[in-house]
């Protein structure tokens, strides 16, 4: 049996064969999957680089050659600290999961702040969240983790997230862009992120949270006369209705004012929408390219 000789769990295994193509079964003459030691063998490579801090999302169509040196590498440099005390991704993983783990918030919280002091908030912004929400994230599908674990490391990352914001005053001048996720969308992650980014950048923040209806999308960046809109999309639960609000959001928004929708849920929505001024940004820097042309002088 696959998920015992890996000890990943079937959810797991199907998300990773059926949405990133991590393998391709043998199908019998019947239909039903067969998994060769070859098979096996990658679903372990891909979960050893994971538990490294890589995403699924970026190891799932490297070559097994590549994903073995890919992980001895890791495995090589792999330490808490890296020379000169200095906090390496895997080991800020390692002892954050641990507090996630145990539910133990203040140690959470503390794990986080010092590698923001060791290392700055855009390290902590674009490599430390993704690496850490993304390991919840798989764990949370093999049943490794509870709703309260998710709950819990959600709620320490997104307080850091907003701090952040706040303690970056805009400019009286800067532009407002708005930040959400559409109604449907209930995890709030991608959009905080994405706000701490432009407010790094200099935008004034309109940030509205999760589950928002198009209307009120809308009418705030209407009100605020905001140069860009920026929209979260995390997991699909009904595609057809977060495809009807973005398309909704765009067709009643001002042509001039660029959508940008990203998050892991986003790539099949955005092209599945159609039409001009949505873009879909596949990462922070992406993001900030595209606040960039946004935010300059008309």
């Amino acid at each position: 049996m696959v998920a015992a000789r890996t000890g990943l769990s079937r959810d797991v295994l199907r998300v990773w064969e059926r949405r990133y193509g991590a393998v391709e079964p043998i199908r019998t003459s019947g239909g039903q999957r067969r998994y060769s030691d070859a098979h096996v063998e990658r679903f372990r490579l891909l979960a050893a680089a994971i538990g490294h801090g890589r995403t699924i999302g970026t190891v799932a169509q490297l070559g097994t050659e590549e994903l073995v040196r890919l992980v001895a590498e890791d495995e090589a440099q792999r330490s808490p600290q890296r020379p000169g005390g200095t906090p390496s991704v895997a080991g800020v993983l390692d002892t954050a999961m641990a507090a996630i783990v145990a539910l133990d918030a203040p140690a959470l919280d503390a794990q986080l702040r010092r590698a923001i002091a060791l290392e700055g908030v855009p390290w902590f912004l674009e490599m430390l969240v993704p690496a850490l929400m993304h390991l919840v994230g798989d764990r949370w599908v093999a049943g490794r983790l509870s709703i309260a674990h998710e709950h819990l490391a959600s709620a320490a990352v997104i307080a850091i997230i907003r701090e952040t914001v706040r303690a970056v005053p805009p400019l009286p001048a800067a532009p407002r862009v708005v930040a959400a996720t559409p109604s449907g969308e209930h995890h709030a992650m991608g959009a905080a992120l994405a706000a701490a980014a432009a407010s790094l950048q200099g935008w004034s923040i309109v940030y509205l949270g999760a589950d928002v209806p198009h209307a009120d999308i809308e009418a705030a960046a209407t009100a605020t006369h905001a140069r860009a809109v920026m929209l979260s999309i995390t997991y699909v639960e009904d595609r057809a209705r977060i495809i009807s609000e973005i398309r909704a959001l765009r067709g009643t928004m001002n042509d001039a004012v660029p959508l940008l929708v990203g998050g892991a849920g986003a790539a099949g929505l955005v092209a599945a929408v159609g039409g001009h001024q949505i873009t879909l940004c596949e990462s922070l820097a992406q993001l900030r390219s595209e606040l960039a042309h946004a935010g300059s002088p008309r």
